[in-house]
């Protein structure tokens, strides 16, 4: 079983990647393969809607001059999938939209192939907007049919500058109790 990550934050190893490693730990030590892709340094774009994933039914986007189809082949090929953004002006990052986007569109046009993945939403945030962050990831992962496991809180945490989310003990222990319970859920699919 195998887990891939998308970090869609612009800013590589920062509060949002130490929230996703930390669920990315559970997995690990519960025996899951995991991958993380950060997209910070990376060319991506939203949907141009020329509709060709539509006619191509290729499993690929069209317009294949940016990072999209590798994000998109590593989320076909994982059990599970974490998409995590820092919250700007309350919602997601541009760039983790044009993923989910694309990917989306894509995964619909060829069938629905995110069906019965499990999807799990890791939002990093300075103060406030994160729930709507949070919920714009889970609408993608709902309306993808995949299954959403839960943790002992949102899967939150907080931090401005870089680092800082390593401060957020809550935080951490959601993301860790996030990685455990996605393990479960994972294994008594592929029980």
């Amino acid at each position: 079983m195998k887990v891939v990550a998308i970090n869609g934050s612009a800013r590589k190893d920062g509060n949002t990647a130490i929230l996703i490693n930390q669920a990315l730990r559970a997995l690990e030590a519960e025996g899951i393969e995991i991958e993380m892709i950060q997209l910070s340094g990376k060319s991506i774009r939203g949907c141009t809607a020329c509709g060709k994933c539509f006619e191509n039914k290729d499993k690929r986007c069209a317009v294949d001059n940016d990072a999209l189809n590798e994000c998109l082949g590593k989320m076909l090929e994982a059990d599970g999938i974490i998409l995590g953004s820092p919250t700007y002006f309350a919602d997601l990052s541009t760039e983790l939209k044009a993923v989910i986007d694309r990917a989306g569109f894509v995964a619909r046009a060829n069938g629905n192939l995110f069906r019965r993945k499990v999807g799990a939403a890791i939002v990093a945030v300075r103060r406030a907007g994160a729930i709507h962050a949070f919920d714009s990831i889970n609408h993608f992962f709902l309306i993808s049919e995949m299954i959403i496991p839960g943790s002992s809180y949102w899967n939150i945490g907080f931090g401005l500058k870089k680092g800082d989310a390593n401060g957020d003990e809550e935080g951490l222990e959601t993301m860790l109790q996030l990685g455990k319970n996605m393990a479960w859920l994972l294994k008594k699919i592929n029980a």
